[in-house]
């Protein structure tokens, strides 16, 4: 080989090395190249993919805060979030500066976004092999936060996050980013609910507000959005102890405050309190109605997390009255239970929904939810019924006498009885009957206007319960029973002149961004009843306080009322009003059929301990304040005769039958005998009979529906009474 040759080989293994690295440079920075060019394209679709912040709606909101009438608030309404937001001055400047200081010291310096802190951050990440964390600014975690939910740790996420972060950097303060982001990150999970934003923090972990807070527990607090899990002070008191430290140092390190400050902080006991403001309620029954009406409304997310203020009807001063006066009259353990329903006759508003149980012991709302039988008190509804069909009161006569099995074709095993099985054998006219509460005498009444009529009525006047125009219906023998609330409603439309109201429970729900809903206040009124019909049951009822079953119910303004007592003495009730008010007082075992036999030592009907209650309730109610009188009404009732199977009307003293007039009842009398199944009418005087001990007349009875056991078995175009549950009194 030439020396030419070699030195020239010389060269090329020389050369090779150099032309592998420069060649491989090549290749490196190419690829580099594009790599980045597709790491611009990817971050440049993601941006692009990413929504208008426009087109997002916040994930705004809080805890649902539930007020009495009179502004108290009764509480928050459950929710797994717990969230009160508030405004930059009730935010403490230590706890800006440590969540600054710890989260995104560069906040007041960047635009949204923390390049550094990112390329930090996944550098970090990508040599400990973990999933992108870190590196977002407040901004960044504030749009997550209010827009995308979740915590994605993705590069796609971040990349959203940036963008949106941008955006929203261009529309809003640094203030205001920042109270924003305090009012809405997540500090924790405590008892199954997280506290999201400084507020309930502060409640929760320190049973104080926001703007009380010091700097131990500041720091403590910025500290723990990082990991709500990790540091729960709750869980973990050493680590949020050192997670407090940190922040601390970093606060002292960025001049947020001083060495010494520092130093003394760190030293500080954690100083928790476990707050339950939020668990906190009043008026348990009441506010669990409320929630369930906004619930229907709104449907459960929007009430639990939409912020809302709602404003309530309930009276808290009349909710105190009431249950004293429960617990006063009932105040022996084994005593039966007792609820209380008071509406504003002029517009439905409920004032009043007490009981005697206690809500930790039983969540049941007897008060709107408990279906009892409601005894005598549906003969108010029968008493209307007739009056607006012109039935007169005074002129109607009945035979009060036991109605045996068979009396009623269509119900063959349906017997009626008055007082303790006795048989009166006397007439009476509806009035002497209702003062009675003669059970015969309103059984034959029902019968003649038509068991489907006296349905209508009752759903008229306010009852929402299923009925079935079953004849016992009328003594107050339902399938299903009525609510202290729905009879309420009934007494109401009576109060109010024949305007029926739908209950209202709630005035206004006002939102957070400042939208009121006022339709929950608007009273729905209808009218079902005229003046003058209203006005005479009135009357009637008036007397029954002061003569009849309801005595001892009398308070000393002009009151009107009628008891109820179902068979067995199961349920016992007291139903009254005045021009202002009506008062629903029920009484009896809550979870079983238990005979109120020995009540204080004596068999309990509508007029004994029920009475009690209403009286003491409604004189504390009234006390101090004028008595209103009931309204004379502007036109009156156009009497018609009433020739009904078992009723007539028109006869004077002497018995002699008057001009008959068209039939009004079921069906139409044999020919020639207008009291068939009645016997022979004569007036007797009106008023009642005389009192029993305690007031009520001696002829008043328990109400007989069909016996117990299972009645005769109906044609097959007939249906059976239900068994059991009409009453007296």
């Amino acid at each position: 080989m030439s020396r030419y040759a070699r030195q020239r080989r010389r060269r090329r293994n020389r050369a090779g090395p150099t032309r592998v690295l420069i060649v491989g440079g090549l290749i490196c920075v190419g690829a580099l190249i594009i790599g980045s060019i597709a790491a611009v394209g990817y971050v440049l679709h993601v941006a692009r993919s990413a929504p208008a912040l426009s087109s997002l709606h916040p994930l705004l909101g809080g805890s649902s805060q539930v007020f009495a009438a009179d502004g108290t608030r009764l509480g928050y309404i459950q929710s797994d979030q717990l969230r009160s937001p508030v405004s930059w001055s009730e935010i403490p400047t230590d706890l800006k500066n440590a969540t600054v200081a710890i989260e995104d010291q560069r906040f007041y310096k960047n635009n949204g976004v923390d390049l550094t802190a990112i390329f930090r951050a996944a550098l970090k990440d990508l040599v400990n092999g973990a999933a992108l964390q870190g590196g977002s600014t407040i901004t960044m975690q504030l749009v997550r936060n209010l827009y995308l939910g979740g915590n994605q740790h993705t590069i796609r996420q971040k990349i959203i996050e940036a963008k949106l972060a941008l955006d929203y950097e261009k529309h809003h303060s640094k203030h205001a980013i920042l109270t924003s982001y305090l009012n809405s990150v997540p500090y924790g999970t405590v008892g199954g609910q997280t506290a999201i934003g400084v507020q309930a923090a502060a409640r929760i972990f320190f049973d104080k507000p926001a703007s009380q807070l010091d700097l131990p527990q500041s720091a403590l607090l910025a500290g723990l959005p990082q990991a709500p899990s990790q540091y729960n002070p709750l869980r973990d008191a050493n680590a949020a102890r050192q997670r407090r430290n940190e922040v601390l140092a970093k606060m002292a390190q960025l001049h947020y405050i001083s060495e010494s400050q520092a130093a003394a902080a760190e030293g500080a006991p954690l100083e928790l309190r476990r707050g339950y403001y939020y668990s906190q309620r009043r008026e348990n029954y009441f506010f669990q109605y409320v929630r369930q009406e906004l619930i229907n409304r709104y449907g459960p997310s929007t009430v639990a997390l939409g912020g809302l203020k709602v404003y309530t009807t309930i009276d808290l001063n009349m909710q105190g009255l009431a249950r004293k006066a429960i617990a006063e009259v009932l105040n022996q353990p084994e005593d039966p239970a007792s609820a209380i329903v008071t509406l504003n006759p002029a517009n439905g508003e409920i004032e009043a929904m007490a009981e005697s149980a206690r809500y930790d012991q039983s969540q049941f709302n007897l008060a709107a939810q408990g279906h009892r039988q409601p005894g005598s008190t549906f003969k108010a509804i029968v008493l209307a019924d007739a009056l607006s069909r012109g039935v007169d009161p005074n002129s109607t006569y009945y035979l009060s006498h036991t109605l045996a099995p068979g009396w009623l074709p269509h119900y063959p095993s349906y017997e009626v009885k008055t007082f303790e099985g006795t048989s009166l054998n006397q007439t009476m006219n509806l009035v002497t009957a209702t003062l009675h509460s003669d059970n015969t005498v309103y059984a034959q009444l029902a019968a003649d206007l038509g068991e489907t009529t006296i349905t209508e009525m009752a759903h008229k006047m306010g009852v929402v319960s299923p009925l079935h125009s079953y004849a016992a219906e009328a003594l107050g023998g339902l399938t299903e029973g009525v609510t202290p609330l729905e009879m309420a409603n009934v007494f109401a439309t009576i109060a109010d002149g024949g305007w029926r109201n739908t209950p209202i429970a709630i005035k206004k729900v006002a939102f957070p961004d400042g939208h009121v809903d006022n339709n929950w206040g608007q009273p729905h009124r209808v009218k079902v009843l005229s003046e003058a019909v209203t006005a005479e049951e009135t009357n009637i009822l008036r007397q029954n306080v002061q003569s009849g079953t309801a005595t001892k119910s009398a308070i000393n303004c002009p009151t009107a009322a009628k008891t109820g007592t179902t068979s067995e003495l199961v349920d016992a009730w007291l139903d009254g009003f005045t021009p202002n008010y009506s008062t629903v007082v029920w009484m009896g075992y809550p979870n079983t059929r238990v005979s109120m036999t020995s009540v204080h030592g004596q068999p309990q009907q509508g007029g004994y301990l029920p009475a009690d209650i209403w009286h003491a309730y409604m004189s504390s109610v009234t006390e101090g304040k004028p008595c209103a009188a009931f309204r004379a009404p502007s036109e009156s009732i156009s009497y018609k005769p009433f020739y009904g199977n078992y009723a007539t009307t028109g006869r004077g003293e002497s018995g002699q039958s008057g001009e008959a007039h068209e039939f009004q009842g079921s069906e139409p009398p044999a020919p020639g005998n207008p009291l068939r199944g009645g016997g022979r009418a004569h007036r007797k005087r009106e008023g009642a009979g005389p009192p029993a001990p305690g007031g009520e007349p001696q002829t008043e009875a328990p109400e007989s529906t069909p016996p117990a056991a299972a009645p005769t078995p109906p044609a097959a175009n007939e249906t059976p009474p239900p068994t059991g549950g009409a009453g007296g009194h």
